[in-house]
């Protein structure tokens, strides 16, 4: 199916202005337009564009909220760490500044945090202290965090978490945490118990998915030190028994997915394309970047009574990057006809 070029100049991508164009190939019938963005976070005053500060990470609940972490210094050294609290965003999207950021503020200031999983109503943040080599595993819930997993061990006992990225449930509640600090995939129970210390070995795991058959799909950058790296990254596939199979080497997955069709969605930040995956590792394209641009995390709006109301159930929301002002990003919402999308261009299961 021939793309249908989108070109949006930032000063509308990003409601600023800057020197360059930005371009978004969409398939034909499909949209994109700002759903949350911000402005006085790019401290330079040659570019001038506006957005919300460096973000990698997000998730939807069911009552459609959509959470966001800042970027924290996980893959960099420095003396300063970057504690936040993560945000959270009410249905219909907004514009904010720093005088009125905090208005959005959610759960405690943590370091380094990245959204994980939501589950329910909880939502789970890993954290990470560079310097002692030690993660945590929070669930946040009504504002408080509560620590499940990881934390700092007793003495002489290796830390449980070292640096973990993704966490994804299953449908029993058991939870997988990706430990790129450890090379693997550590299983808990719902409670948090663990399970299986190495479940998974896999070379630095980053993203984690799950499908309806219980199948953990993971997005690691393999030898690449960074995400911003080049890899070849690796897609792999693990069923509950623990037989797994590498679907696919190359790209370094920067968001990873289940939508229409329950296929994965990958987002492929190098490349500048998000893509569908089919079961045989072929890569289907559905959107495409030109210019050094890129998309960060990705999330579909659940399909609930709240996101319906809304009018944003099912739509495809992209942390969208831009080469010449990567400080500050735009959560956009991409909106069409996804599951006729699928039929004529995805093989069915």
């Amino acid at each position: 199916m021939r793309a249908l070029v989108i070109a949006v100049t930032l000063a509308s991508l990003l409601a600023g202005t800057a020197p360059a164009r930005a371009e978004i190939k969409l398939p034909p019938g499909f949209t994109s337009d700002v759903y949350v963005t911000a402005e006085g976070f790019d401290a330079s005053t040659t570019r001038g564009v506006r957005g919300i500060p460096s973000a990698s990470t997000m998730a939807f609940d069911p009552d459609g909220a959509l959470y966001v972490a800042r970027t924290g210094r996980r893959y960099m050294g420095g003396e300063v760490e970057d504690i936040w609290p993560v945000y959270r965003f009410p249905l219909g999207g907004v514009r904010f500044t720093p005088k009125t950021e905090r208005q959005y503020f959610y759960g405690p200031p943590l370091p380094n945090a990245q959204i994980a999983a939501v589950r329910g109503r909880d939502l789970f943040v890993t954290t990470y202290d560079r310097d002692r080599r030690i993660g945590v595993l929070y669930r946040i819930a009504d504002g408080r965090a509560e620590l499940v997993a990881g934390g700092t061990p007793e003495t002489g006992v290796p830390a449980l978490l070292r640096q973990p990225e993704g966490a994804v449930a299953d449908r029993a509640g058991h939870l997988y945490v990706a430990d790129r600090g450890q090379a693997g995939i550590v299983r808990l129970d719902a409670t948090g118990r663990v399970v299986d210390p190495h479940w998974f070995p896999v070379l630095r795991p980053r993203v984690l998915a799950i499908d309806r058959a219980d199948r953990l799909w993971i997005g690691a950058d393999g030898v690449a030190e960074a995400p911003w790296q080049r890899g070849p990254g690796e897609i792999w596939c693990v069923k509950p028994d623990g037989t797994s199979s590498l679907v696919l080497r190359g790209p370094v997955t920067a968001g990873l997915v289940f939508g229409p069709g329950e296929h994965p969605w990958v987002a492929d930040r190098q490349n500048g394309k998000i893509f569908i995956l089919t079961p045989e590792g072929r890569r289907v394209d559905f959107a495409s970047y030109a210019d050094g641009d890129g998309p960060r995390g990705i999330a579909f709006a659940p399909d609930t009574p709240a996101t319906r109301k809304a009018g944003i159930a099912g739509d495809l929301f992209v942390i969208t990057i831009h080469r010449g002002a990567w400080p500050v990003n735009a959560i956009m919402r991409i909106t069409g006809p996804f599951e006729e999308f699928l039929r004529g261009n995805v093989p069915g299961p």
